[in-house]
């Protein structure tokens, strides 16, 4: 049941909602003048002003009270170290069940700081459960916000959304727009930076990486395997194949120039379209079955990784398959295991040359 104070919020909400909605699409701007200002010089500096998809936030001072809504925008404030007041609840890799992820959980021991107060998304956003926190500003740089979820979380405070789409921000953006929400734009840039070194000496230790087409499937069921889905361009987990020196196939490039969305699926009878993929990766299950049923069916079968076992899927209980989805604290925490893992099957697409 919702308290008086959660009604008000979700009142005021939809009527700013509503005067938006009859007032144009001015709130949908794709600007790229957030992105180039969230990495600028003058670190620390405010007010602050960040232009998203959503609209434009002003920050007026520094936050001392920083929440964050949505997939890993905790990791940005955490890995520059600042603990956010609440966060959002992990849902999927949490090995241990304690709604920590475990980049994050051992991140929290190294500043010597207490879980803050997890935000269970099960069933969307608990706007009553952020407000509690009382934040000075609200980062989902990385998120699916929607109009009305973005009106809401501002009248708690001012929220900094995603750049163009929903989770479509790649990872250092996701650095750039919530490090310079709370202050550390600098910091942020030299985050991005470490990890870039990081990534470069590890793909550096797999040349058989280098010029590799990669996809990564997902949406596919070991009882369903007539429909197979993959991640567009769009989407951090494709875009990360770039980082890794790997390539884009056509198959997977060409239908996400015509569209905002970071899942598409395509049947199996025209599996052969993707005959351009090296290499496939996604989200497996702990007892092979999806991998069981791709090689069996008559169709999936004849997918050329398929064939020549130049395919990895991640197994999906643990938090390798969580952190295929870069992110700051996670990248350092899996990027041996996952880069390793993607060089096995690059193997068997020279060993079949």
């Amino acid at each position: 049941m919702r308290t008086p104070r959660l009604r008000a919020l979700a009142l005021a909400a939809a009527l700013l909602f509503g005067l938006t909605a009859c007032g144009g699409e001015s709130g949908d701007t794709n600007d790229d003048s957030g992105a180039a200002g969230a990495g600028a010089k003058g670190s620390g500096r405010f007010p602050v002003t960040i232009e998203h998809a959503l609209g434009t936030t002003v920050i007026p001072d520094k936050p001392k009270r920083v929440a964050t809504v949505n997939w890993a925008n905790d990791e940005v404030p955490l890995a520059l170290g600042v603990v956010p007041v609440g966060m959002a609840k992990a849902n999927f890799g949490d090995d241990d069940g304690d709604g920590v992820l475990p980049w994050t959980e051992d991140r929290l021991k190294e500043l010597g700081a207490r879980t803050p107060v997890l935000f269970d998304e099960t069933d969307g956003i608990d706007f009553e459960a952020v407000a509690d926190t009382e934040p000075d500003v609200i980062l989902a740089a990385y998120s699916g916000l929607t109009e009305q979820d973005y009106e809401t979380l501002s009248q708690i405070a001012p929220v900094v959304a995603y750049p163009e789409a929903a989770w479509a921000t790649p990872w250092r953006d996701i650095i750039r727009f919530n490090s310079k929400a709370i202050g550390l734009a600098d910091e942020g840039d030299e985050l991005i930076a470490d990890l870039e070194g990081q990534i470069e000496k590890t793909a550096a230790k797999y040349p058989q990486l280098k010029g590799k087409t990669a996809m990564f499937m997902t949406h596919v069921s070991s009882k369903n395997v007539s429909q197979v889905g993959f991640y567009t361009t769009h989407d951090t987990r494709t875009q990360f194949f770039t980082d890794l020196g790997m390539k884009i196939p056509a198959s997977v490039s060409g239908p996400s120039g015509s569209t905002k969305k970071f899942v598409l699926t395509k049947s199996a009878e025209r599996i052969d379209d993707f005959d351009d993929v090296d290499v496939i990766t996604g989200y497996g299950d702990d007892k092979g079955e999806l991998l069981k049923a791709l090689k069996k069916d008559p169709l999936t079968s004849k997918l050329a990784a398929v064939e020549r076992d130049s395919l990895y899927l991640l197994p999906g209980s643990t938090p390798l398959a969580t952190a295929a989805n870069p992110t700051p604290l996670a990248i350092p925490y899996v990027l041996e295991d996952y880069v390793k893992a993607l060089a096995g099957a690059a193997d068997k697409v020279d060993k079949a040359a």
